[in-house]
């Protein structure tokens, strides 16, 4: 693989990182084409503004028509797709979208890969947006559209560049974890926690695939490690680079005297038990702060002040869909967030709730994820929507691809939240779910709608009924 590869096609252009990729590769001047299963919007929209062909469905003659010099495959396409028989049939150069990354994108600059099982697209946003602010030009690819860049990436001229790196595999022909490819320089691992149960059999699993992540940081480098999460705490022995840990309670960082402030959050930052510097950041929630935390440890490593991290923090703008405001109707609040992990959804929800303690809160959760749709997880999404004043829980996102003993209840939720002194409701269909939350729904209510997927269009939906509730 080298800069030369003048065309280069992308087999399942249409995923988040891939079409990131496809912009990528633009910009440094390839001729770009593509194909996937399904073409639709916001990434079809996406690639047609930056002029990128994309075929729709698999074909060998996507490939022969676009004659590339190299294809990279995408981690949705497997044996017996037609494009990847006809690559390896023909003979045609191949690579996963984390090995194209390393080598024509990462490779000459300071690699900060962003870790964890939670909160690596903001964070991975934050510390993309200090260094920018800092007039570091740095270059990223992160998980979702940052609100600042209004894009997913961004080519710097600048010596850093930041990547969130994903635990999940990545290719048929290379299982191992995305971040392995990522030449971590500055590693941030946030959180380990058991998730991805389509791949990973459980937590030690996991570990293990951190542990060789952890090994491949050179000794001049650094860890930021989230010492708040055991299986973080328990690896670092086996660092042989420096390590800065960081937390709410432990660590040689820490953030304290943490106070929801003007629709987000004021906190001091210690460290090694002394006061550093005071922010503000316009985020709500605790898991907020120590997102914004590691990236402050990863900002000072590098050479960023106090005084202009705060700039930078002053001026943050989110990550799309991560509770992220869709409108205000008749004094309610609709919110959505990506959040389909038990952690995600309680640190959400307990984040809404530090800000509006006194307010009802509504919990609209669609198993969709492979690990939110799984029984597994059960008990953990009962503790989670627990924490809101109404749990809504949506049927379970295409069942049918799991064993049937291996798939979470909605119904089962209902009944155990209910049971603990929680009030939750499960419908079959969005349209109840609207017609039941519009009929419901009162002013000064919070109505924080989670799905890592676009949920049928609820959000619009709702937002339609309330005002039309609300015109009568």
């Amino acid at each position: 693989m080298n800069k030369k590869d003048n065309r280069i096609f992308l087999s399942g252009i249409c995923g988040t990182a891939m079409a990131s990729l496809a912009g990528m590769l633009k910009a440094r001047g390839h001729e770009v084409s593509g194909s996937d299963a399904a073409v639709y919007p916001p990434m079809s929209t996406f690639l047609e503004e930056l002029g990128i062909p994309v075929f729709e469905g698999f074909s060998e003659r996507n490939i022969e028509r676009s004659g590339p010099d190299l294809v990279v495959i995408g981690n949705v396409l497997s044996r017996g797709n037609p494009e990847v028989e006809h690559v390896l049939d023909s003979g045609i150069r191949y690579a996963s979208m984390a090995e194209t990354v390393k080598e024509l994108f990462i490779r000459g600059k300071r690699s900060i890969v962003v870790t964890g099982t939670h909160g690596k697209t903001t964070t991975a946003a934050i510390l993309a947006w200090i260094l920018e602010s800092a007039d570091r030009a740095p270059s990223f690819l992160a998980g979702g559209v940052t609100g600042n860049f209004g894009s997913s990436f961004q080519l710097g001229e600048g010596d850093d560049f930041v990547i969130e790196g994903d635990e999940y595999d990545t290719a048929f022909f290379d299982k191992g974890p995305k971040f392995l490819h990522y030449l971590p320089r500055i590693a941030l691992i946030k959180n380990i926690e058991f998730d991805h149960a389509d791949i990973y059999q459980d937590l030690e699993a996991i570990k293990l695939s951190f542990k060789r992540f952890i090994n491949i940081v050179p000794r001049a480098g650094l860890i930021v490690a989230g010492v708040g999460s055991p299986a973080v705490a328990e690896l670092l022995a086996g660092a042989r680079s420096r390590v800065a840990t960081f937390g709410l309670e432990q660590g040689e960082w820490q953030a304290r005297r943490i106070v929801p402030e003007g629709g987000g959050t004021r906190f001091d930052v210690l460290l090694r038990g002394k006061f550093w510097s005071n922010f503000h950041i316009p985020l709500m929630g605790r898991f907020n702060v120590l997102n914004t935390l590691s990236a402050i440890v990863a900002a000072d490593e590098v050479g960023v002040s106090p005084d202009e991290i705060q700039t930078a923090l002053t001026g943050f703008k989110n990550v799309r869909r991560r509770l992220e405001v869709c409108g205000t109707v008749g004094g309610i609040t609709v919110y959505d967030d990506f959040a389909h992990h038990p952690t995600a959804v309680r640190e959400t929800l307990g984040g809404v709730r530090a800000q509006f303690p006194d307010t009802r809160i509504w919990a609209v959760f669609e198993p969709r994820s492979q690990t939110s749709r799984r029984r597994i997880f059960e008990d953990a999404f009962v503790e989670a929507l627990g924490l809101a004043d109404v749990a809504i829980i949506a049927p379970v996102h295409s069942p049918e691809h799991l064993e049937s003993s291996d798939v979470l209840s909605p119904e089962r939720l209902v009944r155990k939240v209910t049971e603990n002194g929680g009030q939750a409701h499960t419908y079959g269909s969005t349209a109840e779910i609207v017609n039941f939350v519009a009929a419901n729904a009162r002013n000064g209510d919070h109505v924080v709608i989670m799905s890592n997927g676009a949920f049928d269009g609820i959000h619009k939906k709702l937002l339609d009924s309330l005002g039309a509730a609300n015109r009568q």
